[in-house]
């Protein structure tokens, strides 16, 4: 029997805030591009490449969400939930060719630096930064909830940090002359995404291999439900994760003969406890008498 069903995705519930988002991103790329023209300045406009690859992340993000949220059918039968996983594991790559594309840069402008108009430079770095933060707030609830969502922070704070970047190249430049100033920044910034890009993808990766869920003990999880009156044994007990705040879980449960007549009581009380003890709203349950693992042939414990 299955529990829980109807479980709404946490990057949904943040579709409003990721769309928000997206218009800001959008906004200060169109003013990086014009600053980067008016002032000369390469490094604007890779801020500017960086700001619009970031949007599209954000773009992939509201996609995977919407994807998410239609039904299931008798072929995907969790819908297409794990959309926002995929989703967030694209981010992660994208954040690591951003990586790289920042490197390749900075190496090249070491060997030919070029002159810029510094304090249009920092203007134009000023109001991006102002919006990155406007926009870091606007996720920073969401991003503790949703995979997708985290992606969509860590790329804001990207631009952020790059933002910083060229404020503090331009204003070296403006006072020393000293060009290349902007390419030690730039691989600092590349330096900083680099762990959190990493960080996202391990997450992602470990839902997509279903691994048991980082605050799920499976040994408390067992020992719990042996607790249980009546509960013999218990074997092929799975904990998984369908995407960001969907945890389920899946057991065989042995039980005492006579307890099978009064199996939806007891299907209940186990449910309710995987819900309230471990957080966990869909389970599935097999109850079985003793000595019935010998006809279920492979067994995972």
């Amino acid at each position: 029997m299955g529990h829980g069903h109807g479980h709404a995705t946490a990057g949904t519930a943040n579709r409003g805030r990721l769309a928000a988002v997206l218009l800001i991103m959008l906004a200060v790329a169109a003013v990086q591009a014009v600053g980067s023209a008016m002032s000369g300045s390469l490094a604007l406009l890779a801020d500017a490449s960086h700001t619009i690859t970031d949007s599209f992340g954000v773009l992939v993000a509201l996609f995977a969400i919407w994807v998410a949220t239609r039904p299931p059918t008798a072929v995907r039968t969790f819908g297409y939930q794990r959309a926002e996983i995929l989703a967030a594991a694209t981010n992660a790559l994208v954040l690591f060719a951003l990586c790289g594309f920042i490197v390749f840069e900075a190496i090249r402008r070491l060997y030919a630096p070029q002159p810029v108009a510094a304090p249009g430079m920092m203007v134009v770095a000023a109001f991006g930064l102002a919006m990155n933060i406007a926009a870091l707030f606007i996720l920073r609830a969401g991003q503790k909830e949703s995979l997708n969502v985290r992606g969509a922070y860590l790329e804001v704070m990207g631009d952020a940090l790059a933002s910083v970047g060229v404020i503090a190249g331009g204003a070296i430049i403006w006072i020393t002359g000293w060009e290349r100033a902007d390419t030690l920044i730039s691989l600092a910034i590349a330096a900083l995404i680099a762990p959190r890009a990493w960080s996202l993808l391990r997450e992602a990766v470990h839902v997509l291999l279903e691994a048991t869920p980082r605050n799920v003990d499976l040994q408390e999880v067992r020992d719990h439900m042996l607790g249980h009156p009546g509960v013999i044994d218990v074997h092929d007990l799975h904990a998984w994760t369908i995407t960001s705040g969907i945890p389920v879980m899946s057991a065989h449960v042995v039980v005492e003969e006579e307890l099978l007549a009064d199996a939806g009581r007891m299907l209940d009380e186990l449910h309710a406890c995987l819900s309230g003890h471990f957080d966990v709203e869909h389970s599935t349950l097999q109850l079985e008498p003793a000595g019935h693992a010998d006809h279920e042939g492979a067994r995972h414990d």
